[in-house]
């Protein structure tokens, strides 16, 4: 073989290498566009191969699922559901936590996801809502342990339980001031926290001293005398 033919060869072969690397790159962006975190989280735990592997077989499923929209009945319906346990949380936030966390799975559920298995309903939800699927694995994990979690976790939690209802049930992120106004409120409010009650002060009274009748005069009565 001739030189000219072996230099070629390397060329073809560098090309190759270089367009296989060049659509892999593409793949992995094109990955971490639709799932986010999601898919640097898979590619930590079982390599990049794998990762794309797994999150193939993920649209897969969920494409044979049949996922649909919520009807504007249905929507109506869980947003009141949802003012509900948001108004909940102000006297009992661990009872609204897991009002909101049936929620999300009962929005879920009415989509066409199937909400019987945790760990596969949040991979199901990685397809089509990866940028808020780490705040509500970390909203089921405070669920999990609501009974000596913080008030402020809590609050935290729900407002990741949020995000999700909103993506599952289709809202708008901007609301218009008649939906605003329907619906508040709109943020998660902070429980109410029982206020001592504190005594009273009281001032000790001052009481004018009664004049000396062997005191000197003052001024001012010096002046009346005359």
């Amino acid at each position: 073989m001739s030189t000219g033919a072996l230099i070629a060869i390397i060329i073809v072969c560098v090309l190759l290498i270089a367009a296989v690397a060049a659509g892999l790159a593409a793949r992995q962006a094109m990955l971490r566009r639709q799932f986010g975190p999601e898919y640097d989280r898979l590619a930590r735990q079982s390599g990049h191969r794998q990762a794309r592997a797994e999150l193939a077989a993920r649209k897969r499923r969920v494409a044979g699922l049949g996922i649909r929209p919520l009807t504007a009945e249905e929507h109506a319906r869980y947003a009141g559901e949802w003012t509900s346990a948001q108004e909940l949380f102000v006297d009992q936030p661990a009872q609204a936590l897991a009002a909101a966390a049936a929620l999300v799975k009962q929005v879920a559920a009415d989509r066409g996801y199937r909400t019987e298995d945790r760990g596969q309903v949040i991979a199901d939800l990685s397809v089509g809502h990866a940028l808020r699927l780490d705040g509500y694995r970390r909203a089921e994990d405070v669920a999990d342990q609501a009974d000596s979690a913080s008030t402020e976790d809590l609050r935290q939690a729900m407002l990741w339980y949020r995000a999700m209802f909103r993506d599952l049930a289709g809202l708008p992120r901007r609301e218009s001031a008649r939906q605003r106004k329907a619906s508040r409120p709109s943020r998660v409010p902070r429980p109410r926290l029982p206020m001592p009650r504190l005594p009273a002060a009281r001032l000790p009274t001052v009481r004018s001293a009664a004049p000396s009748p062997d005191a000197p005069p003052t001024p001012s009565q010096e002046t009346s005398a005359r």
